[in-house]
């Protein structure tokens, strides 16, 4: 490498938090970087801090501003908090995607779906073979993780050798897609890599990772004592898991039906890209009634308590004509992600009020982690000895345990989060600036920025209340004042109600006021809004957002 071409990489998201993964890699002269992009996923939105938005992803103006430097796109696995925004942004970013076979099933759906062309993606063999790319050479490194075909890169570029581990796990069995092999990490580990930029989510986790393989047998024995139907929950991208859910009902002697189309979806793409085989025996909706409850397996959507799935609506009732009773049986085969506890919460709730029998994964016996704990990274450093490492894929402090973990083992390491512009040399790595990162959201169907003031504004009219007055004025003189408010509660001290005390504050407010005042738009909006927020804060306890709107009447 010279000194006038430099490697760059810079997380744009998901270093620093659990969500929204994109990863950017640059080389070149200043300002003549040539890039490549690692993931575009997203992350989703809460009640309190995002109301009414859909999705949540990384502000992407960095590389959207250098679009035309762009060579690639590189995903690494198909769940969504890594590939749910391609569809959204591809239009500002106009490169190739280069995925696995089974990503790339999930990639198109995406594409279309925004009417997007999927014909730009290209499916990628796995390392050692290797895809010239601008100036990179990069290889799919086939890791398990709880999707098929997940994968991290191998990136080369000038005299520098980058592994990006993407999501992974040690598992020798994942009984779907290929175990991990720890020969081909020995084998990049001998060749030298000098800079690992891993995946940091278990890294407080000091047990050892357990196989998708250990799962069958105990989930079989809890079906085989359970009396009733037997419901089971999973992410629905976990093929692995939904056929190890599966194979344990027959093993029970049940007969297994799946619910939800996000599930079915999943299924057949790996069904189509030859990732899955031998997925035991089920049977279709119109079937179940015919089954014994005694002898009936569902396996269904909604693991994190979306409202919309499966499990929620069963909670509530009914769902495609299936009840749940007493002595049924639910299983949560999954980890609640942090922020969906009170969802996922309201569910059991509503089983235990129903007499079901609600098991979840706080023993550890039915769920097994798509990501590397502790042990498993100290692994995974000792195969392929870098010189440097950078953590991703986690909250600032999972990065920080990350790095000092690596520090004791006598290993660089750099923390990095969103942001940070990293230069990589012969002599490591170093943080050379920051950049200024946030978030996009997709709202409807438009993308709008977290500053642009329309979430912040929605949080002020649910927290606060809106007032809407509508003022009729005729030069000087007010002829007419309306006043509605939204979401305020009426008063007990005034005989008509708040909106007409509002009204008759309004107007005599407007009347005292001077005849120069009233001609202007603005000084008007500024004294309603004072009389609106004084009044409303006295009689109700609250500042609300007020919109003012000023018909004026033009004289003859």
């Amino acid at each position: 490498m010279t000194s006038k071409n430099k490697l760059i990489y810079l997380p744009l998201g998901g270093a620093g938090e659990i969500g929204m993964n994109m990863y950017l890699y640059g080389y070149g002269a200043k300002g003549k970087e040539r890039f490549i992009l690692v993931d575009v996923g997203v992350t989703f939105p809460a009640m309190d801090t995002t109301p009414g938005v859909d999705l949540i992803m990384a502000d992407a103006k960095y590389i959207i501003d250098r679009a035309d430097q762009l060579d690639g796109i590189f995903i690494t696995h198909a769940h969504e908090d890594h590939i749910g925004a391609i569809g959204l942004l591809y239009p500002k970013l106009n490169a190739p995607i280069y995925c696995r076979k089974f990503t790339a099933a999930v990639t198109r759906a995406k594409m279309q779906d925004r009417n997007q062309n999927p014909d730009v993606i290209e499916i990628l063999p796995p390392y050692p073979e290797m895809q010239k790319v601008g100036p990179f050479k990069v290889g799919i490194l086939p890791v398990p993780h709880s999707i098929p075909e997940a994968s991290g890169l191998v990136i080369e570029v000038g005299d520098q050798r980058i592994v990006h581990t993407g999501d992974l796990k040690i598992d020798p069995d994942p009984v779907v897609g290929e175990p991990f092999n720890p020969a081909l990490f020995a084998e990049l580990g001998k060749k030298g890599v000098d800079v690992l930029v891993c995946d940091s989510t278990n890294v407080f986790s000091n047990k050892p990772g357990r196989s998708e393989a250990t799962l069958v047998k105990p989930i079989t024995e809890m079906i085989k004592g359970a009396s009733g139907m037997v419901v089971a929950t999973t992410f629905a991208s976990n093929v692995a898991r939904l056929k190890t859910l599966a194979q344990a009902g027959v093993d029970a002697g049940r007969s297994v039906c799946v619910l939800g189309r996000s599930m079915q979806r999943m299924l057949g793409y790996a069904h189509a890209t030859d990732v899955l085989d031998n997925f035991p025996p089920t049977i279709e909706l119109e079937d179940v009634p015919q089954v014994p409850r005694e002898n009936l397996m569902l396996l269904v959507t909604g693991s994190q308590g979306e409202s919309r799935a499966a499990s929620a609506q069963l909670a509530r009732g009914k769902y495609l004509g299936i009840t749940m009773q007493q002595g049924d049986t639910f299983l949560f085969s999954s980890k609640t992600i942090p922020g969906n506890e009170i969802s996922v919460g309201r569910i059991i709730n509503s089983y235990a009020m129903q007499g079901v029998n609600v098991i979840d994964d706080s023993a550890e016996i039915y769920h097994v982690s798509g990501h590397a704990n502790r042990p498993d990274l100290e692994e995974i450093h000792r195969l392929l000895k870098p010189k440097t490492l950078i953590p991703m894929h986690g909250e600032y402090r999972h990065l920080k345990e990350h790095a000092d973990l690596a520090k004791s083992k006598g290993i660089n390491s750099l923390v990095a989060p969103n942001g940070s512009l990293v230069e990589i040399n012969a002599k490591g790595a170093k943080v050379m600036d920051h950049i200024e990162t946030g978030r996009t959201y997709l709202d409807g169907t438009r993308l709008i920025g977290a500053f642009d003031g329309v979430v912040l504004e929605r949080i002020r009219m649910a927290t606060r209340g809106t007032v809407a007055v509508s003022l009729v004025i005729e030069d000087a003189d007010v002829l007419g004042v309306w006043a509605e408010p939204i979401g305020l509660p009426e008063t007990e001290d005034y005989e008509e109600g708040l909106p007409e005390m509002l009204e008759e504050q309004i107007e005599n407010a407007l009347n005292k006021a001077k005849n120069k005042l009233l001609k202007d738009d603005e000084e008007v909006e500024r004294l309603v809004s004072r009389v609106v927020s004084r009044l409303c804060k006295d009689e109700v306890g609250k500042k609300p957002v007020t919109r003012v709107l000023i018909n004026r009447l033009e004289e003859n």
